[in-house]
């Protein structure tokens, strides 16, 4: 009986074996194809060509060429799965972009999604006009490549565009090809120079896809200061990013702002940081605190770089953990949901602030200090937030006359995990002459907040002559702090 029992068995299991080993693709066997070099004294022509990362070659970029039916037939292309298309833009030293290998890791860990980087160095080198003359070009060639996707079977929103600078303006223009249909479009610090001024057809615009974000980091000198999506995020006010480097390393100081948009949106795909913003009119009213909740009639205005889809709600949201909340959704996740409000026109642009050290996480912490009374004349503030392995500075200005000064400092851990507090006057030479004597309370609350009576109040009165310096320990206020909704 038992011999009869393992007769049927062995061949039903040896079926099975071999059903289960023919559903597992095999590796890869080609070439790892990488990016081309160039050089100031080239001919600076196109030469673009398309490099396929998949969960089957994820190191090992296949490179596949659009008008070669067999290229893609016989490539590891999934046209079930998303695409992740990644643009770079102009490339002063000819050489592949530093950041491209952790971006393409990060959005194949972050999912199983098809990675596709465009490869357009050899006209992205030297002379910039010339670059920008080469985006509609590349443009005609990228969107050649996803109707060769799409015969395949894959679906316009299956797509997902990242353009990094003048990359961005490409992934508009094939956006702009596809009537808006593609999925979503990431703009990484898009380029401002030959685009500030010309027509949304000619630039990146909300209009190119179901839902368009953009990330702004250096508006004062290469990237663009205007919006261009239906989400804008001006990190820091969109200029001068803490934490980069001076005059002294020119090459550092001149690129570091630009490329903060790539760090950042690399760490919001591996799920880092929830990096949050915050609607507000200009950035001046929001470093004052004057924007600090998520109420919006239209949609929701605490957006998150890399969600998924511009919610569309008017409740409250009070995230509880990590930078800003933790329930936020990642870059990088397959899931498909993007939407955009009825009217596709409309945008919004939020605020945020970052630390100076990466991965630039940062908690929003409200000060707003309360005097007892009135004086004649203006009150400033130095206060310094201490925690175990952070610390940050802010300084807080009291108009004369008036009882309040609100600022917004950017801390590396929640506020109730923030130990000590230290508090100094002004030290300018007006106010050691005449070393008026001031008192006032400290209160604090962590964004998002709707209310002045959910900011916790240190329970001392603290009192001020010239320039003294006042320290708090924060372990009695703590447990206050951490039972916020």
């Amino acid at each position: 009986m038992a011999g009869r029992r393992m007769g049927i068995t062995l061949p039903l299991l040896t079926f099975i074996i071999s059903t289960v080993v023919s559903h597992i693709p095999p590796p890869l066997i080609h070439d790892c194809a990488d990016f081309k070099t160039s050089g100031f004294f080239r001919d600076n022509n196109l030469h673009a060509q398309f490099l396929l990362f998949t969960p089957r070659n994820p190191t090992c970029a296949e490179l596949i060429q659009a008008n070669e039916t067999l290229s893609m037939e016989n490539s590891a292309f999934n046209a079930t799965l998303d695409t992740k298309v990644i643009i770079h833009g102009f490339r002063a030293l000819g050489t592949k972009p530093t950041w491209m290998d952790n971006m393409v890791a990060s959005l194949l860990a972050s999912g199983v999604v098809n990675v596709v980087a465009v490869d357009w160095v050899c006209g992205a080198t030297a002379k910039y006009n010339q670059a920008v003359d080469n985006v509609p070009r590349l443009s005609r060639e990228v969107v050649a490549l996803i109707h060769r996707f799409l015969e395949l079977g894959s679906t316009e929103g299956s797509f997902h565009l990242i353009g990094v600078s003048l990359g961005a303006h490409v992934a508009g223009y094939v956006g702009h090809h596809f009537g808006g249909r593609i999925g979503k479009i990431t703009g990484l610090d898009p380029a401002g120079y030959k685009f500030t001024k010309t027509g949304p057809e000619e630039r990146l615009d909300p209009s190119d896809a179901i839902f368009v974000e953009a990330l702004h980091t250096d508006t004062d000198n290469f990237g663009i200061r205007i919006p261009v999506g239906h989400v804008d995020y001006f990190i820091n006010g969109g200029r001068d990013q803490p934490g980069c480097p001076s005059l002294r390393n020119l090459y550092g100081y001149l690129i570091c702002d630009h490329m903060r948009s790539v760090i950042m949106f690399i760490n919001a795909v591996r799920g880092i940081c929830s990096y949050t913003g915050f609607s507000c009119s200009s950035y001046q009213m929001f470093q004052e605190g004057h924007c600090r909740d998520c109420q919006m009639s239209q949609m929701s205005s605490c957006p998150r770089i890399g969600m998924r889809r511009l919610r569309v709600t008017t409740d409250v949201a009070h995230p509880t953990a990590g930078p800003g909340g933790e329930n936020f959704t990642r870059a990088g996740d397959n899931e498909r949901e993007y939407s955009t409000p009825e009217d596709n026109r409309v945008q919004i642009q939020v605020f945020m602030l970052t630390t100076a050290a990466e991965p630039y996480c940062a908690f929003h912490i409200l000060l707003e200090f309360r005097l007892k009374e009135p004086k004649e004349n203006v009150v400033t503030m130095k206060i310094q937030l201490i925690s175990n392995d952070t610390s940050s500075k802010i300084r807080i200005t009291v108009p004369k006359q008036t009882l309040e000064g609100r600022g917004l400092a950017a801390h590396g851990t929640a506020l109730c995990r923030i130990d000590t507090v230290v508090l100094q006057a002004g030290s300018t030479w007006m106010s050691l002459r005449r070393r008026k004597e001031f008192s006032g309370t400290l209160c604090l609350a962590e964004l998002p907040t709707s209310s002045r009576q959910e900011m916790v109040c240190l329970p001392d009165v603290m009192t001020f002559s010239g320039d003294e310096q006042l320290t708090h320990n924060m372990a009695g206020t703590r447990s206050r702090l951490c039972q916020r909704p």
